[in-house]
């Protein structure tokens, strides 16, 4: 069966001790092949409830990758319009507590007040959901239509999604967890997040691209999951025009995307792709 034995990303301590990644653990497992079993020893990811924190005040609880969590907590915040760009947010930290992990974040006073007046209490999950949602009208949020995207050939998407999943490096490891990749538009890779939901790996992708200062409407993002809704709300939320995914896009979010004016590509993979939404730029 597949998968690796004891093939995690260690490192030791000074004593000798071998230490995990904290996006990772060691557990038993009995392998069943062919009539024959075999215990062995398993990397899995972890999956900790982290808490995103603004001036003090929890907003949300995700269940998440303890990963790359500066990016998460950036990218969150921007996808979610709880911030208008990376420079509202000015410091963000992270405490381990017994139960989980709060990203601490000190924003601007016209992003705090925002926020406290659609403050609401939730509860994040990997699957499906939508984050600081507590009513129907709220779930179509408005989108800027996005200005511009990049001149992008299929070829560039597809050398996008291979050296994506060359780069899965927690998914190699554990076979456990999604990705995101921002690429440029010719297709070469700048960033790639993995995480246990895939709406957390967009949101650490988002995050670690705006902290970079990298100009959205110059690349593309590419998804090991299907094209839900709110995951092309989140990139056009932050200006991006072009996603493509290697399963299958929602109904609902083929609507989104013609209107936002996003390009969305599902089924990318082996040399093929189904092409969803081409707006024009409107900026031609």
């Amino acid at each position: 069966m597949g998968g690796p034995l004891l093939a995690c990303d260690e490192a030791r301590s000074e004593a000798g001790d071998v230490v995990l990644h904290p996006a990772q653990r060691l557990r038993s497992a009995v392998r069943v092949s062919g009539g024959t079993r075999t215990t062995s020893v398993e990397c899995v990811a972890e999956e900790v409830p982290v808490a995103m924190v603004y001036n003090g005040i929890s907003h949300a609880v995700m269940l998440a990758t303890p990963a790359d969590l500066e990016d998460f907590g950036t990218g969150f915040s921007l996808a979610e319009g709880i911030v208008a760009r990376a420079s509202e947010i000015h410091d963000v930290d992270t405490a381990h507590h017994a139960d989980g992990i709060e990203v601490r974040m000190q924003v601007s006073n016209r992003a705090f007040e925002a926020l406290k007046a659609r403050r609401r209490s939730l509860a994040g999950r990997t699957g499906c959901g939508l984050c600081g949602v507590d009513s129907l009208g709220q779930v179509t949020r408005d989108v800027k239509p996005v200005a511009a995207r990049p001149a992008v050939d299929e070829a560039a998407i597809h050398r996008a999604l291979v050296a994506l999943g060359e780069g899965q490096a927690l998914h190699a490891l554990t076979g456990s967890v999604h990705a995101a990749a921002w690429a440029h538009a010719d297709g070469t890779l700048f960033a790639v997040r993995e995480d246990v939901g895939r709406h957390n790996a967009l949101d650490k992708l988002i995050g670690a691209v705006a902290q970079a200062g990298v100009d959205t409407a110059q690349g593309f993002a590419v998804v090991t999951s299907r094209a839900s809704y709110e995951m092309v709300l989140k990139l056009a939320s932050v200006g991006g025009g072009l996603l493509a995914a290697i399963s299958a896009p929602t109904g609902l979010a083929i609507d989104l995307a013609q209107r936002s004016g996003v390009t969305l590509c599902g089924f990318v993979r082996g040399g093929r792709m189904a092409i969803y939404t081409e707006p024009k730029n409107r900026t031609e």
